[in-house]
């Protein structure tokens, strides 16, 4: 079992992530947005972070920035779901820190397999 930080502002998508990760075995952290998620990230230390890209106030990348540049957050692996499916947003994703980048609509086994590849690994 890892702890998992889901970072989501849509409730009933945080409500069915959360389901998909625990079904698979997962301690999840949740959190609406990107501030409260650096909140929570003061307390713990996730094996993974997931989070959404198209969120108010910070966004899922400004989030990533913020976690790559700082020291005791710079290595959790980040799996990025987002509604933007262009290879220009994909690409943009990862050079601001995102591991694997999923596209919704998403299956349980898309966010499981991503989660699941990523715990143990650093950044």
């Amino acid at each position: 079992m890892a702890t998992i930080l889901l970072v989501e502002d849509t409730a009933s998508e945080r409500q069915l992530m959360t389901q998909y990760l625990q079904e698979a075995g997962h301690l999840i952290i949740d959190a609406s947005n990107g501030t409260e998620a650096l909140n929570k990230l003061e307390s713990t230390t996730p094996a993974v972070i997931v989070t959404d890209v198209v969120m108010p106030g910070m966004s899922g990348l400004e989030l990533c920035r913020n976690l790559r540049k700082n020291p005791s957050t710079k290595d959790i692996p980040i799996v990025a779901c987002s509604s933007k499916n262009q290879d220009l947003d994909k690409m943009w994703a990862m050079k601001q820190g995102v591991n694997i980048y999923i596209t919704k609509p998403y299956t349980k086994e898309d966010i499981v397999n991503a989660v699941t590849s990523l715990i143990g690994q650093t950044a």
